[in-house]
């Protein structure tokens, strides 16, 4: 407990510190703790020392933490991709934020299930702004004239009833230097601005960037997150 204690301490000091030097406000930024293979008791234990954001990658895994912590005020993220035959569960466990939305089918079927439930599923739509095919996400590299061809599909996902649009999510590559990674971040910040003078959403109008994670968050937090996703900085390498 005092080491994650610590843990949590030391993050929240680097988010601090790489918000300051970016001048902005580090209380714009959540820090999503991921918790996937991680023990509902460590979920219980970090809640404990302060943390109320947690991310999970698979509905398998998550539902049973969920179900054994609790929401309370405790706040639960879908971080992981989702394929469109698990849309159910998900949208029926009550995630804050599904942050890996990558396609209209997705989102057509958790907002068809999220209304079912009686609510209104937030989401961030996946953008793969690397060209690495082993990431998931709309295929949003290449810069205006790809995220053109995305508009139309974009604006169905808009209009779905049962989804809300937040923002935008993106997974940069493993690089050796966090540096390296900031040309994605700073692409998913340019997406969104285009996305807001383009499709123009109530409220937040794009607000959320999830971007960083243990190796580079640093980075993202220099070029526009307000999200950021850690696991191994808080909870150690996984077993």
């Amino acid at each position: 407990m005092v080491s994650l204690s610590a843990n949590i301490s030391k993050v929240r000091d680097r988010i601090a510190a790489a918000a300051q030097r970016a001048g902005r406000d580090p209380s714009e930024i959540t820090l999503v703790a991921v918790t996937k293979t991680h023990s509902a008791e460590v979920v219980r234990a970090a809640a404990e020392a302060g943390l109320r954001d947690f991310g999970e990658n698979r509905i398998e895994e998550a539902a049973p933490k969920i179900a054994a912590v609790g929401r309370g005020d405790v706040h639960w993220h879908m971080i992981g991709h989702v394929q469109s035959r698990k849309a159910l569960p998900v949208a029926r466990a009550g995630f804050a934020l599904v942050h890996s939305v990558d396609s209209l089918k997705l989102a057509g079927r958790l907002s068809r299930y999220a209304t079912e439930t009686g609510r209104v599923q937030p989401i961030l739509l996946e953008c793969n702004l690397s060209g690495e095919v082993a990431k998931e996400g709309f295929a949003a590299w290449g810069g205006p004239a790809r995220w053109e061809t995305l508009l139309p599909e974009w604006e169905k996902i808009r209009t779905l009833s049962g989804v809300r649009l937040h923002g935008l999510m993106t997974m940069a590559p493993i690089v050796p230097e966090s540096e390296a990674a900031r040309p994605v971040f700073q692409r998913l910040r340019e997406l969104r601005d285009y996305l807001r003078a383009q499709l123009p959403l109530a409220g937040g109008n794009w607000r959320e960037l999830s971007m960083g994670m243990t190796d580079d968050f640093e980075a993202a937090i220099a070029e526009g997150a307000t999200i950021v996703r850690i696991g191994r900085a808080i909870f150690g390498e996984r077993g």
